[in-house]
This record gives C-alpha cells, structure tokens and sequence, in this order.
C-alpha cells in the first residue's frame, strides 16, 4: 500500500476515532512519552555551562529516537502504519477543543473562559468574549499545521519515521522552546528546528485553508499579514483563517499578567466576534482536512 493511501487511511481513522479515552487511561499516549524524554533531557542536561551545545545533544537524541521508533513500527505494516499515523495526527481532538470554546461562551463567558485556557498559553481570567473567540480561532488554525498538516506532510515525505522526527522535535519546542532565561540557550536547537521543519508545512496549510473559502486570490495579503506575526511560521494559517471567515485576529493580548501589543492580522475584519465566528472557522478547519485527505487519496492512486 502506498504511502498516500496509508495517510488517507489515517486522516479518516482519527476523524471516525479521535483520542479515545478508555485506551489513553490505560496506557501513555506517544506524546506524553516524547513528553517525559524531553522532560528528562531538561531536568538532566539544563544546568550549568555549555547549554547550547548540550541542547543541540538532546535534539539529536530525539531525533534518533524518534526515527528509529518510526522505523521499528514501519516493519510491523501497513496496518501498523495505518493506526499509528493516526494516533500522531490530531484532527477530532482539535475540533473537539475549539467547538468546546463556542459552546462554553454560549453558555457564559465564564464557561467560554474556561474552555479556552485548555488550549492556549495567554492570560484569559479577565478576557473579553470576543478575545476568548478570536483565541479559539487563531489556537484551531495554528494547530491545524501543527496537528495535522505537518505530520501528513511528513509522512508523505518520509513515512512514518520523518512523522515521529517531525513530533518529537514539536513535542520538545512546545515545551524547551521559549527566549526566557531558563531556556534561551538549551531550547534554542529545538525552537530553530521545529521553525525549519514548519517551514513548508505552515505555508501548505494557508494555501489549504483558502483554497476552499475562496480567499487564494487575497494571498499577498496573506503573505503581508503571516509576515507581522512574531512566529515565522504561525502567523500564515492565521491569516489565511482571518480572511476565510472574514475576522481580525491576533492584537493586544496579555501574558503572564503583562499586555502584549501584537499588530492584527486582517485588520479590517471584524473585532466583536462570538461563537458564530468559532463555528465558521470549526467548519474551515473541517474543509482543509478534506481538500488534505483528497490529496492523500491522489498521490495514492498515482503511486500505485
């Protein structure tokens, strides 16, 4: 079975499926396993002298794993490849996350509140509806490329040890890859090789998401917008999901009790936002993976 078929397989397998929870509360979900290697690496090698040189080391190491892992698993099939791809890609789960956000505000904003700060890292005690929306959005079209789109890209590429390579290195920058003093020096390997593994990956997915909506033809807007975000990769599917349902995104917003003044993104679109705004972008996240899933199936076909 070809690798396209193998992708397509996994694609609709997460979706019928998602992460079931009588299986993750018996045994540890792969992403809480990169989680404690990383974990380790950090406890172990972020002390002292050197941190760089021993951060470059840890990367190194997860990388192996990762693509020796990938490669064991690889003998078992395509069965084997089929559920395990799966488990890496996290499309249900991301839908369930954001769509619980536009139920939660509908019920209050306490609610919406509380749902939100499950998926993003910003302060959201006193956020206003309208921030706790845009949050859901911006947090779904992020991690639309993280999630989902990276991974199949990666396994397109390379099967399932680059898609064990692509999540580990993601794994480790979501958890050492920050400028703060603790980990300026020890994460920076990892923070500059998710940003070249995301390279590609960011960019397909704001072509993906306007492709459907019919905002391609607003891409140097796009382009210009993705370009003012502090990430070099995440302000893309952002601005391409601003223009698709027609919102501003992005703006001041507040860490660590400190008000950051971010520039928006699609500035001209609508501000005063609410759970409607999240549906919208719920049924665009749903439209990428489709066109994603269609392209699976034609590489498939093609390879075969």
């Amino acid at each position: 079975m070809t690798g396209g078929l193998i992708l397509a397989l996994a694609l609709m397998l997460d979706a019928l499926m998602g992460e079931p929870a009588w299986l993750w509360q018996r045994f540890p979900h792969p992403a809480v396993l990169m989680g404690r290697l990383v974990a380790w690496f950090d406890r172990h090698l972020n002390t002292g002298s050197g941190r760089k040189a021993k951060g470059v080391f840890a990367l190194l190491c997860l990388i192996i794993v990762g693509g020796i892992t990938g490669a064991f698993l690889s003998l078992g099939g395509p069965v084997i490849e089929v559920v395990c791809a799966a488990i890496l890609i996290a499309q249900r789960s991301l839908i369930q996350h954001v769509a619980a956000v536009a139920d939660g505000l509908r019920l209050s904003l306490k609610q919406g509140r509380r749902a939100v700060a499950l998926i993003v890292s910003r302060d959201t005690t006193d956020m206003a509806p309208s921030a706790v929306a845009r949050s859901a959005i911006e947090s779904g079209a992020e991690n639309l490329s993280d999630g989902i789109i990276a991974p199949a890209f990666w396994f397109l590429i390379g099967g399932l040890p680059a898609m064990l390579i692509y999540k580990c290195v993601n794994t480790a920058d979501s958890m050492i890859g920050y400028k703060t003093d603790q980990y300026r020096d020890f994460g920076r390997a990892a923070a500059r090789m998710d940003d070249l593994l995301n390279l590609i990956p960011a960019r397909l997915t704001a072509v993906l998401i306007a492709l459907p909506t019919g905002v391609l033809n607003q891409w140097p807007a796009i382009t210009a917008d993705a370009r003012l975000h502090r990430s070099p990769n995440a302000g893309w599917p952002e601005a391409a999901m601003a223009r698709a349902i027609g919102v501003a995104l992005a703006g001041p917003r507040a860490y660590d009790g400190v008000m950051q003044d971010f520039a928006w993104v699609n500035g001209v679109g609508m501000r005063e936002i609410g759970p409607r705004a999240i549906d919208a972008a719920v049924g665009v996240l749903w439209q990428a993976w489709a066109l994603i899933l269609g392209l699976s199936l034609i590489l498939g076909l093609l390879m075969m």
